[in-house]
């Protein structure tokens, strides 16, 4: 009887203990898990954390900017669309992103016939960056050409600003290396009233809706992807720059 007595307990007991070896294991398979979900992402969401950033999605409204030879889509299309993909990729690696626009509209209300409505449209684009306290100012742009052949995206700064200057070589060579254009172009200095802030700013033209190929590349969302990422690689690259400067 004793026998049998010692045979059940440690039955039980060694099925406890396997009970307690699943829950155990379980538990540091979760935790493995869990480390390995976050890990990355903060690894990945640090690299411009602290840092906030205005994308200015261009044109709007009944300003169509250019338009595709081949599609017949509106630069202020392309442009919401490529935005709000730098958007996510900022913000995957940490940035605050905040948009000038996020639907299909102008910023301001008046005469289309005149001037001083697109002023005020691009005066209210600046506005909302510095009230929303931005480190640095990009508008999204694609560029057309009589010519179409032309091809590459290009960034621009205001002519005498140090700060952007170095912001739109930075981000030139970020989209040479992330695009592999066939013209490698370099960026360049320009007069351009959304630029004019008191903010390291650059004007993004991310390629040519005028040329046939290039046209086909910035309506594909890969492709839109690819200049996001590249984006938030001169980004990055710019953050490193500061950094060093400021030593």
């Amino acid at each position: 009887m004793k026998s049998f007595v010692y045979q059940i307990v440690t039955k039980k007991l060694e099925n406890l203990r396997i009970c307690t070896l699943i829950v155990l294991c379980a538990l540091a398979v979760c935790l493995v898990m869990e480390r390995t979900a976050v890990e990355p992402a903060d690894a990945q969401g640090g690299a411009l954390s602290g840092m906030t950033i205005a994308v200015d999605p261009g044109h709007g409204g009944y300003d169509g900017g250019a338009r595709a030879r081949d599609s017949g889509r509106w630069e202020k299309e392309l442009t919401l669309e490529i935005a709000l993909t730098v958007e996510q990729a900022l913000e995957a690696r940490g940035a605050r992103v905040v948009l000038t626009r996020r639907e299909d509209v102008c910023l301001s209300d008046g005469d289309t016939a005149t001037k001083a409505r697109k002023r005020a449209d691009l005066q209210r684009r600046l506005d909302i960056a510095d009230e929303a306290g931005a480190d640095v100012f990009l508008s999204i742009h694609l560029n057309e050409y009589r010519d179409r052949a032309e091809s590459g995206p290009q960034v621009f700064y205001q002519k005498g600003g140090d700060a952007g200057r170095l912001l739109a070589g930075v981000l030139q060579q970020a989209l040479i290396d992330g695009l592999d254009p066939q013209k490698q172009r370099r960026a360049m200095a320009g007069d351009y009233y959304v630029l004019r802030g008191k903010l390291p700013s650059a004007l993004v033209e991310c390629g040519f809706l005028s040329n046939a190929r290039e046209e086909k590349l910035l309506m594909d969302a890969a492709y839109q992807n690819r200049i996001a990422q590249a984006v938030a690689d001169g980004m990055e690259n710019y953050a490193n720059c500061r950094q060093r400067l400021e030593k």
